[in-house]
């Protein structure tokens, strides 16, 4: 009985080990995928990246500059900015993400806002993203937790990706006096009380892993 109890309980303990390296999806849960090296070159002067695990290289992203866009490969989930691109009070952030190809599992791509310690353990920001099939998320960051502050939704202004994968999204924050609201092609989201979400800060763009996707530079206007 002891014997049993003990298997038992090792068994247990596997899949709870198991379900803790999955990770969100359309259809529920599946199992996380390793990142994908893309043999890039780096990130483009004058920004700083940060990817989400601090062994990942930055030399497995690609960035290859059009005009004022790029076009971006993962490799590992990461955020990107000019350190100059900071914002407080009443402003806009925005950026356009066009996904180029599906990736293996929805992976999500967006904006973060009211960046602080951003290249030290302690960074923090606030995100907004959105991925293929639909559906938006807004989540905080403090250190190695991150928190929804709106869960994955889906959103009739969040257009699916077509049978190529290709997909196309015009991203804002628009922090006001009184609200924070979420945008994507002009049309709002999600909202929240101004003062539940940091928004004092630096401001960029996020890329999650194994993602094929053209954007640029974060536009702050205020």
């Amino acid at each position: 009985m002891r014997y049993t109890a003990l298997v038992l309980a090792a068994m247990l303990a596997a899949c709870g080990t198991k379900q803790d390296k999955t990770e969100d999806s359309a259809a529920g849960r599946v199992p996380a995928d390793s990142d994908v090296a893309a043999q890039g070159t780096g990130i483009p002067a004058g920004y700083t990246a940060i990817t989400d695990d601090s062994s990942a290289k930055l030399t497995s992203i690609r960035y290859a500059a059009n005009g004022a866009s790029w076009e971006v490969t993962t490799g590992p989930a990461h955020v990107i900015f000019a350190p100059g691109d900071t914002a407080s009070g009443t402003y806009t952030a925005s950026a356009t993400f066009d996904q180029l190809e599906t990736p293996r599992h929805p992976e999500a791509y967006g904006l973060f806002v009211g960046g602080r310690d951003l290249e030290s353990p302690n960074r923090s920001y606030t995100y907004f993203l959105v991925r293929g099939n639909g559906q938006f998320l807004v989540k905080s960051r403090e250190g190695a937790n991150t928190k929804d502050v709106i869960a994955w939704t889906a959103s009739p202004a969040v257009p699916r990706a077509d049978s190529a994968g290709r997909g196309s999204y015009r991203l804002a924050v628009r922090v006001g006096a009184d609200s924070v609201r979420f945008m994507v092609n002009d049309k709002q989201v999600g909202a929240v009380k101004a003062g539940t979400v940091a928004t004092n800060g630096v401001a960029g763009v996020r890329v999650n892993h194994n993602l094929h996707v053209r954007t640029g530079p974060v536009r702050i206007t205020r």
